[in-house]
């Protein structure tokens, strides 16, 4: 689809908010004497007045449901219909507005003629929240009418308090009504395996491996030779990284994911790509906006030598000194002990908060190919512990996870990052990827220039004991790293924001609060 054929939908969507703004100008301006004597002559008493407040309510109604239609979904489709000819009925019934009424059903016409332009679907799981909610204003209407019924004459409180019920109730009837089509999670065990070995054989990007969690969607090219995984959160489809696989077969996947999110009505943004595959992106139609910085470091040339990175040195000899000694353990051939001493190291550094992790974070510490650096004090226990996985095309490793009791000496993190890089350079590694670092824009005081940017940074410092940012990049700087540019892209910069919001929670970094997390933290387990 290019953007002609969309052109329809999108011009629809502003005629009906245009017709939306004239039905509430109209609705809040004076009637014509003569055209509203006349009404009021032919209709029963209050009926001109109740249209007036109805047109008041489609108004709103239509202006509402333009971004809807905009997205081409079909429940908004029916909804816009049904609104504007009751719409056009109370204009006439409020005054004779032969304007107005004209002006409604010409984009009926409108709506009826380019009708299958709206082929996105409404989420069938909404059903029952709807006819729940349908249940719900049936009561409220019959406590209502039954008092009216029986000559009971109800409080004003209690008539404000059915009335804002009602309200209440059919706002969330439209959420549900319109709302996006969902999308579950869900992986078998042949597109583990496939994606398992596409990664191996193509995964030369330090984000690669991370596109195994799972919590994550496959879509796999026709001939199986390149995947991509992504998650849709409230109605955006997040891709993690960059699609892996045979590059010749990537633009076609890209093109497949396009065509689905359309089919569904899903934004799509891409989060983590590098800078080698923008021009794909670009061509696509996508913009991309730098997110951030991934900071890598080289093991055959890091160096604890010289003034600048003197902490670093000295945390490290410190823990040597305290008799903390450093080992590599593959994940998968962890002994139960171990495994039930990390567990606990885990618990404890998490502190009853939700695992986070998305785009640079594996959900199973036991992974097979992924490492465990482990910091051991004299008597054998766990300080702390890095949680490594490969980039198997590439020949580096990625930092998944760092973990440390909360009662270990300080230093115990730099002690792992260090004793890491030189069993990599052993190993022949080509970089250790540290962290990804977001909004480094705002965040780094030299790219600080602008009156706007210290405004943002002083918002993000203030907040920085929920995302963590600031911290997580004072620790990578101390390493002096390499910074690689990282990139979010997304089919329009109006939908930054929603995609922000649908990332932040992909992350686990917003979360709902109680019970309520605790329970769909147990389902994602159960999932898993």
């Amino acid at each position: 689809m290019n953007l002609r054929q969309l052109r329809a939908e999108r011009l629809l969507a502003w005629a009906a908010a245009l017709v939306g703004v004239i039905g509430l100008v109209s609705a809040l301006t004076p009637e014509m004497a003569d055209r509203f004597d006349f009404v009021q002559g032919v209709l029963p008493p209050g009926l001109p007045e109740a249209a007036r407040v109805l047109s008041v309510a489609f108004g709103i109604g239509l202006i509402w449901l333009s971004r809807s239609l905009a997205k081409r979904r079909r429940r908004a489709w029916q909804l816009a219909v049904a609104v504007v000819v009751a719409s056009a009925a109370a204009h006439l019934a409020k005054g004779l507005d032969f304007e107005e009424a004209a002006i409604s059903l010409v984009l009926l016409v409108a709506l009826v003629r380019w009708r299958r332009r709206f082929e996105v679907p409404g989420d069938p799981a909404s059903v029952r929240p709807l006819l729940r909610l349908g249940v719900a204003l049936a009561g409220v209407a019959a406590i209502a009418g039954g008092a009216e019924v029986r000559g009971v004459e109800l409080s004003p409180r209690i008539g404000d308090a059915l009335l804002g019920l009602g309200i209440a109730f059919g706002f969330f009837s439209l959420y549900f009504w319109l709302r996006p089509f969902g999308h579950a999670v869900v992986q078998t065990v042949g597109e583990r395996r496939m994606a398992r070995s596409l990664v191996d054989a193509y995964g030369s990007d330090s984000l690669a491996f991370f596109a195994l969690r799972r919590d994550k969607s496959y879509l796999f090219s026709p001939s199986r030779r390149a995947f991509l995984a992504y998650r849709v959160v409230a109605g955006t489809a997040l891709v993690s990284g960059d699609p892996v696989g045979d590059d010749a077969e990537i633009d076609e996947l890209l093109e497949e994911l396009r065509s689905l999110a359309r089919t569904q009505g899903w934004r799509i943004a891409v989060v983590g790509v590098s800078d080698e595959q923008l021009d794909r992106y670009r061509a696509l139609g996508l913009k991309p906006v730098p997110i951030g910085d991934e900071a890598v470091l080289r093991p055959q040339e890091f160096s604890l030598e010289g003034r600048a990175i003197r902490k670093v040195r000295q945390s490290v000899s410190r823990l040597r000194k305290a008799g903390y000694v450093f080992r590599i353990v593959p994940a998968d051939k962890v002994e139960p002990a171990l495994e039930a001493e990390l567990e606990g190291v885990s618990s404890a550094w998490r502190r009853g908060e939700r695992e986070r992790g998305f785009s640079m974070a594996i959900d199973d510490l036991h992974v097979p190919g992924t490492m465990l650096a482990l910091a051991e004090d004299s008597t054998g226990r766990v300080g702390g512990f890095l949680h490594l996985a490969p980039t198997p095309a590439g020949g580096g490793w990625s930092l998944s996870a760092m973990r440390r009791r909360p009662d270990a000496p300080n230093g115990l993190t730099e002690f792992l990052v260090v004793e890491t890089l030189s069993w990599a350079r052993d190993m022949g590694a080509s970089e250790l990827s540290l962290n990804f670092c977001a909004l480094t824009d705002f965040l780094a005081p030299e790219r600080v220039t602008t009156a706007v940017r210290r405004l943002v940074r002083r918002g993000l410092l203030l907040a920085d004991n929920v995302f963590q940012l600031e911290r997580l990049y004072s620790f990578n700087r101390k390493f002096f790293p390499e910074w690689r540019r990282r990139y979010i892209c997304v089919e329009r910069l109006t939908d930054l924001p929603a995609v922000g919001l649908a990332y932040l929670h992909a992350e686990s970094l917003l979360v709902p609060p109680g019970l309520w997390a605790r329970r769909r933290e147990a389902r994602r387990r159960a999932a898993a």
